[in-house]
């Protein structure tokens, strides 16, 4: 609107306006003192003054228009700073839903494991080239994370820590055969021991083995950690989805299906903390 009364077109009607007016108000002068009926000068001026009470009308009705138009430009920007302020605390609202329904969810865990410490982390990078499902999280040494912490989610074990940055960390999962832990089934107590298993691992599972010819593990059994080293006891590591033997030795070994889903995660625990933390066998069995 601004360059519109600074061009030429405006300037120009601005004073054809200004002329018109002056013609009107020598036009009410002159006519006031005779009479316009006997006056031919009456007869002539007569469409000049209402020529210019239109123009007077139109300007006063465009003065009113721009004001109003100023004024309702006024209120919408007002409401738009009110939505956008709303926004902002729905964003925050379901911020804070998410983030109680992430920790509802480890209330659990910890009234079971009162010794854990937990660093809540999200999901930042995942590498296309690691068929076992690594990924990077957003939490690191700053907050407390070291090399081997357990990572889980509310569902079952996820993995351990591999490398540790200030404010990052990598994380191997149980699909790799880097990690290896001992684990048993939680419905015979038979024990055996778990680790990652590269064919196995393009179907989303890993491996149970060192398992005795006389175990009585079934397809369906919850196989957890046994609790010594890196883990602590009885993390849910999965359920056996198949038996088999193994070729190398007199023994069985099971495949089983991760509680976690490993190619959904958004977030996870790292453990920081606890009873008897200490070091186990890393590496291919």
């Amino acid at each position: 609107m601004r360059f519109f009364f600074r061009s030429k077109q405006f300037k120009i009607t601005l004073l054809v306006v200004a002329i018109v007016i002056a013609l009107s108000a020598t036009a009410a002068i002159i006519g006031g003192s005779m009479s316009p009926q006997t006056s031919l000068f009456g007869a002539i001026a007569a469409p000049f003054q209402k020529l210019g009470n239109s123009i007077a009308s139109a300007i006063n009705e465009f003065s009113e228009n721009f004001e109003s138009a100023a004024k309702l430009n006024a209120e919408k920007d007002e409401l738009q700073q009110e939505v956008n302020q709303l926004r902002e605390q729905l964003v925050d609202y379901q911020s804070a839903l998410t983030e109680n329904d992430f920790y509802k969810n480890y209330l659990g865990i910890k009234d079971s494991n009162p010794d854990f410490q937990l660093c809540p982390a999200l999901v930042t990078s995942r590498d296309p080239d690691d068929i076992y499902g690594g990924f990077t999280v957003d939490s690191g040494s700053l907050d407390g994370v070291a090399l081997y912490d357990p990572v889980i989610t509310h569902e079952g074990l996820v993995g351990y820590v591999t490398q540790v940055g200030l404010s990052t960390c990598k994380i191997t999962t149980i699909l790799d055969p880097q990690l290896t832990c001992g684990a048993y089934d939680s419905r015979t107590n038979d024990a055996g021991a778990l680790s990652g298993d590269t064919a196995l691992a393009t179907q989303g599972q890993t491996r149970f083995f060192n398992l005795p010819r006389t175990c009585s593990v079934a397809i369906g059994d919850l196989v957890v950690t046994s609790g010594s080293g890196i883990f602590p006891d009885k993390l849910i590591i999965g359920t056996v989805s198949n038996i088999n033997s193994d070729p190398l030795s007199s023994s069985l070994y099971a495949t089983v299906e991760p509680a976690a889903k490993l190619e959904d995660l958004r977030s996870v625990m790292i453990i920081t903390d606890f009873t008897g933390q200490g070091n186990e066998l890393i590496g291919e069995d």
